[in-house]
């Protein structure tokens, strides 16, 4: 499948709306349009999927107001970090304002157009001086530093979670908090509140700190990364991390291709959203993943079983979260192909792998439709579109029902045991204190006997 940098890459910067001087899109036609644009847009698109899958399923199911407004705090806030925080402090925020203020007057505007853009289309730009092209690719380095606040945010959300739901509803105890216990006999632990207050403030001040240095050292960068060769050669590693990791390897002796491959892929780098910084999946798969190793360190101030329930659930959320539909996509278009299914849209390119053309690409493939066809621009294109639709639409609706469904199973599996195994543990220190009752009540020359 087409990847979504080279689809954006391709994206025509004047295709708002796709039409045809012969005609525009209507109807059903047009509906599938806007679904297609928000599946190119890889920030719409994840929240969306995470909603439906990760607070919906939660939201119908939730036990008590505690319970609801704490996995509500936790979801909605995740997803903002996760899908709009990196555009829009990075080309909000940084680009657009504070950084943008940091290169001479007479160059500025050349060195903000360049940002976007990749490293190798910086470098080949012929049109550009040296200076440009190092100070672009210097203050790109520092807006992804001073971005580092994003993925630190992600890490600390589940200790303000614990934080939130300790100063709202005067809760720790988890039992407490998804009304697990009807008869409400379970007293909250002052000593597990403390912790739990203690430990999310001495967090979230530790994150505060990280995310200011990663501004300071982002402003420095960009400030000085062009004066010298060291400084261009670090501002590339940050920018492509993975590319870096697999040169090192290679001057350790390691050659193998394959992992080279793999780990060149690995990026930091925004994704070029018309000439605007926007989400990449580097970005995203960084902060999902630091956000699994938070939510197990702050699970542990409720218990090794809260941090045995994140491990088993958090890390198919994490993995659904990078790549959502893609994998489903790739096995629906392969059916596709062998049966010979939109043969104009579902094609292998000179490698042998299966693309479909983006959409700005869908406009030039119904003029040659129509001129084959003999038919108007303006139908072939409206065909188009809905066959593009369905081919991202079913699986993109079967990961949403395939994985709400799992994680809700999951979610309701382990809250139940986790309130058996606790009930088991506080009938067993029941028994064991009446035995030890009894044992003490026993005549002597009795308890031998009872042995």
């Amino acid at each position: 499948m087409i990847t979504l940098n080279e689809a954006r890459i391709n994206t025509n910067k004047n295709n708002k709306n796709i039409s045809f001087k012969s005609g525009t899109l209507t109807g059903a036609a047009k509906i599938a349009d806007v679904f297609i644009k928000s599946q190119e847009n890889l920030s719409s698109t994840r929240f969306i999927q995470d909603t439906v899958t990760n607070w919906a399923p939660k939201a119908i199911f939730s036990r008590s107001k505690a319970d609801f407004a704490e996995m509500s705090f936790l979801e909605f806030l995740e997803s903002g970090i996760f899908y709009f925080a990196s555009p829009l402090l990075g080309e909000k925020l940084f680009r657009n304002h504070i950084f943008k203020h940091f290169s001479p007057k007479n160059i500025k505007d050349k060195i903000n157009e360049q940002i976007p853009k990749t490293i190798e289309e910086i470098t080949k730009n012929t049109a550009i001086t040296d200076e440009v092209k190092k100070r672009a690719i210097s203050t790109k380095a520092g807006i992804i530093l001073a971005c580092a606040a994003i993925p630190v945010a992600e890490y600390t959300l589940s200790f303000a979670k614990n934080l939130f739901t300790l100063k709202t509803f005067k809760k720790s105890n988890f039992n407490n908090i998804a009304n697990l216990d009807k008869g409400g006999k379970e007293k909250e632990d002052k000593t597990q509140q403390e912790k739990v207050e203690k430990n999310s403030k001495r967090q979230l001040k530790k994150a505060a700190v990280i995310s200011l240095a990663g501004v300071a050292a982002g402003t420095a960068l960009a400030l000085t990364g062009h004066k010298t060769e060291a400084l261009q050669k670090v501002s590339k590693a940050i920018i492509n991390p993975g590319r870096a990791a697999a040169k090192g390897l290679n001057k350790l002796g390691i050659k193998n291709q394959k992992i080279t491959n793999t780990l060149s892929k690995f990026s930091l780098d925004f994704a070029n959203d018309n000439g605007k910084l926007a989400l990449g999946k580097g970005q995203l798969a960084l902060t999902a993943i630091l956000g699994l190793f938070g939510y197990s360190k702050a699970a542990e101030d409720r218990g090794r079983l809260d941090v045995a329930e994140v491990w088993t659930r958090v890390p198919l959320v994490v993995f659904y979260t990078i790549f959502g539909s893609e994998l489903f996509e790739k096995g629906f278009t392969k059916i596709l192909e062998k049966k010979n299914k939109f043969p104009e849209l579902v094609k292998k390119n000179a490698e042998g792998r299966l693309i479909t053309p983006t959409r700005a690409q869908l406009p030039e493939i119904a003029e040659k439709l129509a001129k084959l066809n003999k038919t108007e621009p303006a139908k072939e294109l409206s065909k188009l579109t809905k066959q593009k639709a369905f081919i991202q639409g079913v699986p993109y609706a079967f990961s949403l029902l395939f994985m709400g469904i799992s994680l809700s199973a999951i979610t309701r599996l382990w809250t139940q045991y986790r309130y058996n195994h606790q009930q088991k543990e506080n009938l067993k220190a029941v028994l064991n204190t009446q035995y030890a009752f009894k044992q003490s009540e026993t005549p002597d020359i009795f308890k031998k006997f009872e042995n």
